[in-house]
């Protein structure tokens, strides 16, 4: 099988199980190959090396395993991140997350900040690395997480900025931080999902409760509690209006919810008061 005749077979049977069939059979083959797409184009006529192995990574791919669990790599912001199953593959919506806690970061000179829920560690590594003077503590209550997190911010060469730390939200955070920032778990725990996410990404990093927004609350309150000035989440499309009724409730100097690149409510930004 040539490289050619191989990315028409992968096409075919990636058509129903991904957006982008050519495309995904291109990074497949190129990592199947350990080269670049590039050389897929300038030596289509040459026979792929061990066909068989090619051909189970697109069957993977075909029963709807996500393809950065199977290279092990994501591509996030301007930096790519190992991945494994049991941690969640980072979106391209976080970075509007990212983006405005770097405008908060900027305009307050803030050093010290917490992450919870680390993942891949792809909101820590971004923020690290745009702020050098920044000390992040980030918390994840899975060891996975931990673990290929620790990778990542090993490969940046930022542990010296980043500490993870084994912890529920923030119970186990003991220092003064300025801001908290977060993609926690925000799906009810009815929601349908593809099957590429339910049946490949952590549960955990996925569902927030029998409605989905009990552990943004949480979150909200325990930020309050502990006099931290900043809170950054991201949230479902469907639950500004709760959020924002919650609130309400307990008070806070101001949230201002923000939308992805697709329209939908996507996050909010949290100024707390100022203790007394």
């Amino acid at each position: 099988m040539t490289i050619r005749e191989g990315l028409s077979w992968a096409r075919e049977e990636l058509q129903e199980a991904c957006e982008r069939p050519a495309f995904e059979a291109e990074i497949l083959l190129a990592f199947h190959l350990k080269k670049d797409r590039t050389y897929l184009i300038m030596h289509d006529m040459q026979n792929i090396m061990n066909v068989d192995a090619f051909q189970k990574l697109i069957q993977r791919r075909a029963a709807h395993e996500p393809y950065e669990y199977i290279v092990g790599s994501a591509s996030f912001y301007d930096i790519h991140l190992d991945v494994e199953p049991g941690v969640l593959i980072p979106r391209p919506e976080t970075e509007i997350l990212i983006d405005l806690v770097a405008e908060i970061i900027e305009s307050e000179n803030i050093t010290k900040i917490a992450e919870i829920g680390v993942g891949s560690g792809a909101i820590s590594i971004v923020l690290a690395r745009k702020f050098p003077q920044l000390h992040i503590i980030a918390t994840d209550i899975c060891d996975t997480p931990l673990k290929v997190a620790g990778k990542n911010i090993e490969t940046f060469g930022l542990s010296k900025q980043i500490e993870l730390c084994k912890s529920n939200l923030l119970d186990e955070v003991v220092e003064n931080v300025e801001l908290v920032v977060s993609n926690p778990p925000y799906i009810a725990e009815d929601f349908l999902l593809e099957s590429n996410v339910i049946d490949y990404e952590p549960k955990e990093a996925l569902f927030g409760g029998r409605v989905g927004d009990e552990l943004l609350k949480q979150i909200i309150l325990d930020v309050k509690d502990r006099n931290i000035k900043y809170l950054a989440c991201e949230m479902g499309y469907d639950q500004k209006e709760t959020l924002q009724d919650f609130v309400n409730q307990i008070g806070v100097e101001y949230i201002k919810f923000y939308k992805d690149l697709a329209g939908f409510d996507r996050g909010f930004v949290i100024k707390l008061n100022e203790s007394e």
